[in-house]
């Protein structure tokens, strides 16, 4: 049987499933995470209006909370975190 789901499952499975290559590449932490890994992975967004964040104290302290602390939360997920680089511009981006 094929099916997609998330790269974090097949990682907790890798013994009983097999990952298909694209263009010669297989799913890793890596490939999926320098984005080599395409079109089979992707990113998962949330959308803040900036005037929410800036109103509203619980939205801007949980925005926050996600950026400053991804790098350290994320992996205990399954998934893969931006770089310490793309935290950082999206906290700039709101700033």
């Amino acid at each position: 049987a094929l099916a997609y789901f998330g790269y974090s499952y097949y990682a907790e499975n890798t013994g009983t499933l097999k990952a298909v290559a694209i263009g010669g590449v297989l799913p890793s932490d890596q490939t999926v995470g320098d984005g080599t890994y395409s079109p089979l992975s992707r990113p998962l967004f949330i959308y803040v209006k900036k005037a929410s964040y800036a109103e509203k104290p619980q939205v801007k302290a949980f925005v926050d909370f996600m950026l400053e602390n991804g790098p350290a939360l994320v992996p205990s997920t399954g998934y893969i975190p931006m770089s310490e680089a793309q935290y950082q511009e999206q906290l700039a981006k709101l700033g």
